[in-house]
């Protein structure tokens, strides 16, 4: 039988931020391409749908010749979220995907949003692809949008966020409502691959995408699990405002650390 904790293990992080992350690293010379799609993809099979050039869906190292005449500093992350789009280059079809999703890469001109599709076998099994759909950007985006804070300021405002999140969900006794999210942390403590940077990132940018990762992924446990009986309504939109605060710092911490200037 399978257990919170257990799930927490294994939802993916953001597929966007890995992206991001292996693509710029190829881009500053720092990994070889051959490396960037299977870093990207793990265990998943990725495809790109609407890429330059292309006339039906291709697999992922099939597209990512698009992107290799971009420097690093043009591909970033954006994690954006309702009341909060910060990083989207302007409105538009890309931005309103982008909302819907949670999460998108910018890349020049262009930007790219997974979808994950679940199929079923004839023999009643399922498996997901992961669909990296492309989308022209607008040419006038308006450079404010694409203010986001460094590194150094998003890990102090996790710290900040952490420590007023935690006292918060203590006071609301949240341990007695929902133990198996000490038990996903934990079981999200143990190393993965897929809360690693590649090279060409500096200590404090790898120190940051590792917590916050793993803060993410119990985050996200927490958004997609009902409230148990154990709480009313009332009680469970107390401990959302108090998870709120930290779901906000966790995804610019996110940003900063895929975005972080890189290091030969």
């Amino acid at each position: 039988m399978s257990t919170p904790a257990a799930g927490a293990a294994t939802i993916a992080p953001r597929r966007s931020s890995r992206f991001v992350a292996w693509v710029r690293a190829w881009r500053a010379g720092l990994v070889p391409f051959d490396e960037v799609a299977d870093a990207i993809a793990g265990d998943e099979e990725h495809l790109v749908a609407d890429a330059p050039g292309t006339w039906t869906d291709v697999p992922l190292p099939e597209a990512l010749p698009t992107l290799a005449k971009l420097s690093p500093d043009e591909i970033r992350l954006v994690l954006p979220a309702p009341g909060d789009p910060r990083g989207l280059p302007g409105p538009g079809d890309f931005a309103g995907a982008a909302l819907l999703a949670g999460e998108a890469v910018v890349a020049g001109a262009l930007g790219l949003i997974p979808q994950v599709r679940t199929h079923t076998s004839g023999s009643g099994d399922t498996f997901e692809t992961v669909l990296w759909r492309v989308y022209p950007l607008p040419a006038d985006a308006p450079a404010a949008s694409l203010v986001l804070p460094g590194a150094a300021e998003a890990e102090a405002e996790l710290a900040a966020a952490l420590a007023e999140t935690t006292a918060a969900l203590t006071r609301l006794d949240v341990a007695q409502w929902r133990p198996e999210l000490a038990g996903a942390l934990e079981a999200l403590r143990r190393p993965d691959r897929t809360t690693d940077l590649p090279p060409g990132f500096d200590p404090r940018a790898r120190r940051l995408f590792a917590r916050a990762a793993v803060l993410d992924r119990v985050l996200a446990l927490a958004g997609h699990a009902a409230p148990g009986g154990a709480i009313n309504n009332y009680e469970a939109q107390q401990r959302d405002a108090a998870l709120r605060p930290l779901t906000t710092a966790c995804r610019q911490a996110l940003v900063a650390a895929c975005n972080a200037p890189l290091r030969p």
